[in-house]
């Protein structure tokens, strides 16, 4: 198991090797705030055992987005008695729909992680008990720490968790490092304006936790902010002109593969036909 790295003032990042997912970790006076759980129980063990050579305080769990990598171990690392944040509909998607999640998880990842879709079969989710609609600001002591809800992206149900006294912001998927953004139930259109309201609460010296990947800053985002953009752009264009997903796909920053999805998406969208 990876340990926990500090990137700011007592706030911690592990990036988990399997789909190279990070966690995060705030300590403050007396608490702590837990970004994000991975997928499995035993993933989830690791990670508290992780969790403890760092703090042994109480914890409070936040999900960035209803996705199983980043929430599936809610019921290992959140106590009864603690408890645990996500927007309102990453919250209800799990609270409904977890069979659904559970068997697309295991459908999609089955044949390349036979261990991680195990894993996946076996595990009892606990969905999040305290909601976000824009905004919610949690006290650790005497540390802040702001969930916000910036606005659809990679997913229905995107927060963004801000540690203002430490210059961290941990984006969750709507910024993604070493691999293409994935557009799998993602709103390609908005993602632009809602990078762009992240960027806004970002300064030179902010460290950005992505979902995935490396530890980035504010130049990195607003590249993907611009490839986003122009991602939107080629796709209206596209459907205001007919062209063929896979011609529109091929001009499109982030490789033809995520971009497809992306097109495909904003297509049904435009043509008022979107999920």
């Amino acid at each position: 198991m990876n340990a926990f790295t500090e990137v700011a003032r007592d706030v911690y990042v592990l990036r988990y090797p399997v789909l190279d997912v990070n966690v995060t970790l705030v300590v403050g006076d007396g608490a702590a705030l837990l970004v994000d759980t991975l997928s499995t129980d035993a993933q989830a063990r690791e990670l508290r055992d992780a969790v403890r050579a760092v703090t042994p305080h109480p914890l409070t769990v936040v999900n960035t987005h209803h996705h199983f990598d980043h929430c599936f171990g809610n019921a290992v690392l959140a106590a009864p008695d603690r408890p645990i944040w996500a927007h309102e509909e990453a919250a209800i998607l799990l609270r409904e729909q977890v069979t659904k999640l559970k068997r697309e998880a295991y459908a999609e990842w089955g044949p390349s992680h036979p261990e991680l879709a195990a894993g996946l079969a076996e595990v009892t989710v606990r969905p999040p008990d305290h909601t976000v609609h824009l905004e919610a600001t949690l006290e650790l002591g005497a540390r802040q720490v702001t969930l916000r809800h910036l606005g659809r992206g990679h997913s229905v149900g995107d927060l963004v968790v801000h540690v203002p006294d430490a210059a961290v912001l941990v984006a969750g998927d709507l910024v993604e490092e070493g691999a293409p953004p994935s557009f799998g139930d993602g709103y390609p259109l908005e993602w632009p304006e809602t990078l762009f309201a992240l960027l806004e609460l970002t300064s030179p010296a902010t460290v950005v936790v992505p979902g995935h990947g490396a530890v980035v800053d504010r130049d990195f985002v607003r590249a993907q902010h611009n490839d986003l953009t122009e991602l939107d752009w080629l796709i209206r264009e596209g459907h205001a002109c007919d062209a063929p997903v896979d011609e529109v796909a091929a001009r499109a920053p982030f490789g033809p593969d995520a971009a497809r999805v992306a097109v495909r998406r904003g297509y049904a969208e435009l043509s008022g036909k979107a999920a």
